[in-house]
């Protein structure tokens, strides 16, 4: 049939490439950022399938980094999925005391009740010591088994119904780990549910509902209306998305050939596949409502409040609730100074011996659970000093950032304790970091993330509800780079809630880089003087120049001008297609440095590749070898295995990259290629972010022409639906 379900196209959504850019998703979705988490993006195309399974050769039987990762989500999950039903249900009298009140209320109820009271409830306390001894915090999750793929039986199944519908044999493993048990009697009753397969599009999903159904499917099917809301929010999470306007969806649901949108809408939130939200709009300037009454409470309407009614999908607005839940307690519960930690004193010590922004940040933190902030790469020394004051003052702490190569950066500023310094994937799995105590809480009095705009809900939903009762959190990011690869902008939302103190960072980035980024931060694209060749400018009139000169800049200028060798020179470009995209630019540049047959899946030793184990997190690597195991790489220094089964969705070449890609990576030189085919995709952020990569050198290979300095001034970035700031205003103090 015309429309059936491709492989190729299976493996793709609808607005991966710039040729689908007029996709009614688009609209809803804010038209995502031009090189945000798409297939080509080393993996991100199977965003739904679990995480690959990663062993190294002397720890092939240890739980990955990857799996230890996906358990804590689904941890998280569960708790939010507890709390959520604690609300709905009954307050039982009593049941948020501890400690002394627990047992004076127990020795009360058995009283009551005939029973014997408890008797510690009537001891006299004995003395606390200034700081009780703890035990040794669990370094590492322990080992779980993996979750279980669909067996062949299942499998079989399902590619019988496939077939039935015109769909290819390869998407049955993906279908039926999508769907679950019995997944071919679903797909027989709903052929719709096909949606659920990452990159599966409405017209395939019609095309193969067609040849199921015959005369019965048609475009006003309850079950077709239901699956494209879904699938149109799942889209906008794709695009950043937390939730959508109602209105948008409707109107998507409109140009997707829906009869009654608002009905599908209505359908889905009845079936509970989509949650529906009352937001109420904040007018700056007004005055603040008065309180409601009980009975009124929520009812926008009758109080006379306007309303934003959103929808979304329960997975990020469970997190994005939890997360909001999870910054106000880090808010409101600051340790009192009680004799067990520093005191006043103490701090102002600490920040006495430090100077400018460094000690405006050691004594917000000193008086505030929850501080922000605001720098570019070189005021990461910043947050590593306060990292060293606090160790200093007793505190345990610990600092973390998006990526290896952020780790190592930072551990260099911190000092020799390696334990300070951790990627949160590695904090989050246990895999790295200080452990946790006997409540599963981070044992940690300070936790500082560096690279905070790369925090997603679901992410930073996590690393909040692990943090114990009294414990501090800095975010520390520079505002100007791309935002997360998930859904969210949590860095963003805060700096706009202003609801904890934010620490301006003084420092600016050095040299003729610094001053060319610091200028595209405000919207200037400055000629700066570079001496040294440290920003260099290569014109180029097309796509085929821009590719030879490019190949030309790594293996030769680079190297013999500046003294950086082709291994540390990275080449970042707006995309993945087009003629001077990561695929074009890939396939020239290891014709030069590393020629070879490409006998392992396309790889030879040497190549340098991107490694994606989960979906927004991207490690360096270069090929050691294949064999029966899979393909084994090197990825900061580290031995990775990735099976053969895995290698086509998560392992790509990476001579070049996306910016998005590099985000949190620095180089000693970069390269970044501006194609005439690519103008649409550049903002001031994708500019800001390509051009801050570079340690040494810059080179710019510009056949954007006026494009450029366009998008520098006038192109911001598309923005995110996200409800964080709503959900925190009723929560936190007064904006300060």
């Amino acid at each position: 049939m015309p429309d059936a379900v491709t492989p190729e196209s299976a493996g793709e959504s609808d607005a991966a490439e710039a040729g689908d850019a007029t996709s009614p998703e688009a609209d809803i979705a804010a038209q995502r950022e031009p090189d945000a988490v798409t297939p080509e993006s080393a993996g991100e195309s199977d965003a739904g399938d679990a995480a690959t399974t990663e062993a190294s050769a002397t720890e092939a039987k240890e739980l990955s980094e990857a799996e230890a990762e996906i358990a804590a989500q689904r941890e998280l999950r569960e708790r939010i999925e507890e709390r959520k039903a604690a609300k709905q249900g009954p307050v039982d009298a009593g049941a948020k005391l501890s400690g002394k009140a627990a047992d004076l209320l127990a020795a009360v109820r058995a009283v009551e009740s005939g029973e014997q009271p408890v008797a510690s409830a009537f001891r006299e306390p004995e003395p606390t010591p200034r700081r009780a001894p703890e035990p040794e915090p669990v370094r590492r999750p322990q080992p779980v088994a993996a979750a279980a793929g669909p067996d062949d039986e299942a499998v079989e199944a399902v590619r019988a119904v496939l077939a039935e519908g015109g769909a290819p044999a390869a998407l049955a493993a993906r279908t039926a780990a999508a769907l679950g048990e019995g997944a071919d009697a679903q797909l027989r009753e709903d052929p719709w549910q096909l949606l659920r397969v990452t990159g599966v599009r409405t017209e395939q999903a019609d095309g193969f509902a067609r040849a199921l159904l015959g005369a019965e499917c048609g475009p006003d099917d309850e079950r077709r209306g239901r699956a494209i809301t879904v699938w149109l929010l799942e889209q906008a999470a794709v695009a950043g998305h937390t939730a959508l306007d109602a209105s948008a969806l409707t109107a998507a649901l409109g140009q997707r050939a829906v009869p009654d949108p608002d009905a599908a809408v209505q359908s889905a939130i009845a079936e509970g596949d989509i949650l529906v939200f009352q937001d109420a709009i904040e007018t700056p300037g007004a005055p603040a409502p008065a309180p409601a009454d009980d009975e009124d409470e929520g009812e926008g309407e009758e109080t006379g409040r306007p309303v934003r009614v959103l929808v979304g999908l329960e997975q990020y607005a469970l997190a994005e609730e939890s997360l909001a839940d999870g910054l106000a307690r880090v808010i409101n519960s600051l340790p009192k100074e009680d004799g067990s930690g520093p005191s006043a004193a103490d701090w102002e010590s600490a920040a006495g011996e430090a100077s400018g922004s460094t000690a405006e940040l050691i004594r917000a933190v000193a008086g505030h659970g929850l501080v922000l902030h605001t720098g570019g790469e070189t005021a990461r020394a910043e947050p590593a000093a306060l990292v060293a004051a606090a160790g200093a003052l007793g505190l345990r702490v610990c600092a973390a950032t998006h990526s290896a190569g952020g780790r190592r950066r930072l551990a260099g500023l911190v000092g020799s304790d390696e334990g300070a310094s951790v990627t949160v994937a590695g904090l989050l799995s246990g895999a790295e970091g200080p452990g946790r105590d006997r409540d599963g809480a981070l044992a940690l009095d300070l936790l500082v993330v560096l690279d905070a705009p790369q925090l997603d809900v679901e992410t930073g939903a996590m690393l909040v509800e692990s943090l114990p009762d009294g414990a501090r959190l800095v975010l520390s990011g520079d505002p100007g780079v791309l935002w997360s690869a998930g859904p969210g902008r949590v860095f963003a939302d805060l700096v706009a809630a202003r609801c904890c103190p934010q620490v301006v960072s003084r420092t600016p980035d050095p040299g003729p880089i610094g001053e060319l980024v610091s200028g595209v931060g405000i919207g200037e694209l400055n000629q700066v003087d570079a001496p040294g060749k440290e920003v260099v400018i290569v014109p180029v009139r097309d796509a085929g120049e821009a590719v030879h000169r490019t190949v030309q800049l790594v293996a030769d200028s680079v190297p013999r001008a500046i003294g950086v060798p082709p291994q540390d020179t990275q080449v970042i470009t707006p995309g993945h297609g087009g003629a001077a995209g990561t695929r074009a630019l890939n396939a020239a540049l290891k014709e030069r440095l590393n020629p070879g047959p490409g006998r392992f899946g396309g790889f030879d030793p040497g190549d340098r590749v991107a490694h994606v184990p989960a979906p927004g997190r991207t490690a360096p690597g270069r090929v050691i070898r294949a064999d029966a195991e899979g393909l084994h790489l090197e990825c900061d220094g580290a031995p990775v295995v990735v099976p053969k089964e895995r290698v086509e969705q998560t392992v790509r070449h990476a001579w070049a990259l996306t910016a998005h890609q590099a985000v949190g990576l620095t180089w000693p030189a970069v390269v970044v290629v501006l194609p005439g085919d690519a103008t649409a995709a550049l903002t001031r952020a994708w500019v800001y972010t390509a051009f801050s990569r570079g340690e040494r050198h810059l080179s710019v290979v510009q056949g954007a022409e006026q494009a450029l300095p366009r998008a520098v001034a006038e192109v911001l970035p598309k923005d995110r639906t996200t409800r964080l700031q709503t959900l925190l205003r009723p929560q936190v103090p007064a904006a300060l």
